[in-house]
């Protein structure tokens, strides 16, 4: 019997705690203590499963299920998943793939392993030839593309392991989606400019052996080895900021300039509040930014990590409610006009789905429709708080249309709406293989 390694038995294990907590996986991934005691290539190996098994969950259970006779408890199926995925989406040898999963069931449920066996080695002989040919077709172009083509969105949904309905709904940049899922997304950090400049952060990066890279970007680097960056303690003492380069780029289009007066709105833990404020450093000194969430908690964070990054003194955290910006009893520090409003809105995540893997198998229909319902009404309460000749700036992390130039185009129909106009062309920007993620960004004018 094949001992099972430590990244596929630590990979079981946090799976499991994904199920029965119903947590976020990355969460569960940097706060895990038994992904701290393995080593860093075993650490990647056991992300990349744990990331690959919860967005592919669909097409997993449905291939399992399909070779099954009767249901498994959830534990043996925690170990089916990823097994199935290593020989549907990694190409390992199924010698190792099925004598690898059989051995994790075993310790699981010791009668189930000779089911296991027989399961496995149907899905490796009859399911891994039939993603094979659809990933074939996908990466040499010759799979239709046509919006409405069954075939395309047949192979689409195979290489992807994404839900059908939601590959249809992301029009021509399923085609991008497809294909930038067939690797794990890239890692980029940016320069907190309140702590370093560029050239001390690529040092520092240099010197943990991160492999940085300089992106397109200014303070921009790419990490060509990534697994050490959690545990080099770069991140949890703010000298960089993680993001990825597209929310960099979307940064760089809001570019805040120094001493204007800047409302972020749906700042989370304040990823963006870095990016913005190292913008404005770089055009020579700081903004003052009030940053608004309805989530106590992300605030007390976003708090946190102000004070940490040396931003504390500029930087105002407060829990509020976005959508009653436009009303009259606002806490002192919102009760103003601004420069700049930032409409950060919260969104599908579609653009992101290779680093939240939770949503492809649990967004609905209905899901999208409420959140561009929201995204308007903080968008119409947003506005309210633009000075004359200032700017609203408007994004998301989706790749839907009626996320993002549908909200936009009826905001600008509203009577609030009409006093703005739209600056430029919109920032897109779809998941490329080995790239960044899918971003969309916009800015308008208050005219009048």
């Amino acid at each position: 019997m094949a001992k099972v390694t430590a990244a596929r038995r630590t990979a079981c294990e946090l799976l499991g705690d994904v199920r029965r907590r119903d947590a976020r996986a990355r969460d569960l991934l940097r706060e895990s203590e038994r992904m701290a005691r393995i080593d860093d290539r075993d650490r990647a190996f056991a992300t990349r499963l744990v990331l690959g098994v919860i967005g592919a969950r669909g097409l997993l259970d449905a291939r399992l299920d399909a070779r099954m006779r009767g249901k498994c408890e959830p534990k043996v199926r925690d170990a089916l998943r990823l097994s199935a995925y290593e020989l549907l989406f990694l190409g390992t040898p199924a010698s190792a793939a099925v004598s690898q999963g059989v051995e994790l069931v075993r310790g699981i449920r010791p009668r189930a392993a000779g089911m296991a066996n027989a399961v496995l080695r149907r899905v490796a002989s009859e399911d891994v030839p039939k993603r094979a040919a659809a990933v074939d077709a996908v990466t040499s172009g010759t799979s239709p593309v046509d919006l409405h083509s069954p075939v395309s969105l047949h192979d689409l949904e195979w290489v992807s392991g994404y839900p059908a309905w939601l590959l249809d709904r992301m029009g021509s940049a399923r085609v991008d989606v497809a294909r930038a899922a067939l690797e794990p997304a890239p890692v980029y950090v940016a320069t907190n400019r309140a702590r370093h400049d560029d050239e001390e952060t690529f040092r520092l990066l240099a010197e943990k052996g991160l492999g940085p890279r300089a992106s397109d970007l200014p303070g921009s680097f790419e990490l060509d080895n990534p697994a050490g960056l959690s545990r080099s303690g770069l991140v949890e003492h703010a000298d960089v900021v993680v993001a990825d380069l597209s929310a960099q780029r979307v940064a760089h289009l809001v570019g805040v300039c120094p001493g204007e007066r800047v409302l972020e709105v749906g700042r989370g833990r304040g990823t963006k509040t870095l990016l913005l404020e190292s913008s404005a450093l770089r055009a020579g000194g700081l903004t003052t930014l009030v940053g608004v969430d309805s989530v106590p908690f992300k605030t007390r964070v976003a708090a946190q990590r102000m004070d940490v990054a040396g931003l504390g003194g500029v930087v105002s955290c407060v829990t509020f409610d976005a959508t009653r910006l436009g009303a009259d009893d606002l806490p002192p520090e919102l009760a103003t006009e601004f420069d700049v409003v930032f409409v950060d809105a919260p969104c599908s995540g579609t653009g992101t789905l290779r680093r939240h893997p939770e949503i492809p198998w649990t967004l609905t229909p209905a899901d999208v429709e409420s959140l561009r319902g929201l995204q308007l009404r903080m968008l119409l309460a947003a506005s309210a708080r633009v000075a004359p000749g200032g700017r609203l700036c408007y994004a998301t992390c989706s790749l839907l249309q009626e996320e993002n130039d549908d909200v936009v185009g009826e905001f600008l129909r509203t009577s609030q709406g009409r006093a703005f106009a739209q600056e430029g062309e919109p920032l897109r920007t779809s998941p490329a293989l080995g790239g960044p993620d899918g971003h969309f960004a916009t800015c308008l004018r208050r005219v009048r």
